[in-house]
């Protein structure tokens, strides 16, 4: 009896255990949702739009590091007239100087010897004025000759003409027409000539120091006009098609913040054999003269319109740094897949790779959409 129970129940036990994987083998396995797919519902519908890849006219924006300049028509490059030793200075880098303002005064033997040179003439031609007066009335009264005269009469002339001389030596070694009078009526010499700026303007380049002997052609300040400035960069060979006079820039001036709307007004014939770049100018405003010389700026250049893959760039969702786009797989699923995109024209967005012409994309509504997916992920 107990044999016969003992068989009964390991009948029954494998009769149900053969019951149970035989359900187990014939229950349809449940469907692995795809973690970048979405269906879309009636609700999500209403929050989304859709448009078709195509090709459209978009222009590509060149961003080119430049500096701010000081314009060449607008700046003086000041120097001593005379040789000599420093002896003062009188403005510094920054200062808002005048034409015609002492910047520096030199100490000069040069401009002494010039000087004396002239004092002497001056009182030369005293002494052979009166000399001439004199020959006259000899001549007149038949004491000498006309030939005596007339050698005498030519020493007064002589003496005339090294006294020109010496005047335009020392108006050319900077001294004005003023200081020369009062030389000739005092005979007191002055050894000091004055470095005097030629321009009103800002100082924004100073070399000189107490004490320096300096020569003519030594450069010791700069002051430059700065109500106007030039955007000067340099373009890549390789870019110089997108580039034209005339063509509309726009320039960040990132100490700043600050961005401004110009034009190309110069675009450089040759090509630098070095850097390989090509120079344009953009002239910018300064009357308030919040800009200054040698600012880092950025110049964004927009070329001309061309046909490329574009897609809106509402479309793009960013995430863990990659872009990606929903794309339709049938007409109530989009898949979330990656793209590389290009350079960006305003509304729209230049794409490299991932999508092709024809397919559908979400144009709008695409973070809302991602959102949604991703909560069906955690669900």
């Amino acid at each position: 009896m107990n044999a016969f129970i003992k068989n009964f129940i390991f009948i029954f036990l494998s009769a149900t255990l053969f019951i149970s994987c035989s359900k187990s083998n014939n229950a349809p396995e449940e469907k692995k949702l795809d973690p970048l797919e979405i269906a879309i519902t009636p609700e999500i519908q209403k929050q989304i739009k859709t448009e078709t890849v195509s090709n459209q006219d978009v222009s590509e924006t060149l961003m080119i590091p430049g500096r701010l300049e000081a314009q060449n028509l607008r700046l003086a490059k000041i120097g001593s007239p005379i040789n000599g030793r420093v002896s003062d200075i009188f403005a510094g880098l920054g200062d808002v100087v005048k034409k015609g303002q002492v910047l520096a005064r030199v100490n000069s033997i040069e401009l002494t010897q010039n000087q004396l040179t002239l004092i002497k003439a001056t009182q030369l031609i005293g002494l052979k004025t009166k000399a001439v007066e004199r020959a006259k009335l000899l001549f007149e009264a038949d004491v000498i000759s006309k030939a005596e005269m007339q050698r005498i009469e030519a020493e007064l002339e002589a003496v005339k003409a090294d006294f020109r001389a010496s005047k335009d030596q020392l108006e050319i070694l900077g001294m004005s027409e003023k200081a020369i009078e009062k030389l000739e009526s005092s005979g007191q010499v002055n050894s000091y000539g004055d470095v005097i700026s030629r321009t009103n303007g800002t100082v924004i380049t100073k070399v000189i120091n107490l004490g320096q002997i300096v020569q003519p052609e030594d450069v010791l300040f700069s002051v430059a006009d700065l109500s106007k400035l030039w955007g000067v960069a340099e373009i890549p060979e390789q870019q110089v098609a997108f580039v034209r006079k005339d063509q509309d820039v726009t320039i960040e001036v990132p100490a700043l913040n600050k961005k401004i709307q110009g034009k190309i007004v110069y675009e450089g014939d040759i090509v630098n054999p070095e850097t390989r770049t090509v120079m344009v100018r953009t002239e910018i405003d300064n009357t308030d003269l919040t800009l200054k010389p040698d600012m880092l700026i950025s110049m964004f250049i927009q070329s001309k319109k061309v046909s490329k893959l574009a897609i809106p760039a509402s479309a793009v969702v960013r995430e863990n740094d990659r872009n990606y786009v929903f794309v339709q797989n049938n007409p109530n699923t989009f898949r979330l897949r990656e793209v590389e995109l290009g350079h960006k024209d305003g509304p729209l967005i230049n794409v490299l790779s991932g999508v092709s012409v024809g397919e559908t994309i979400v144009s709008d509504g695409a973070f809302h959409l991602n959102s949604e997916r991703k909560k069906k992920e955690l669900e």
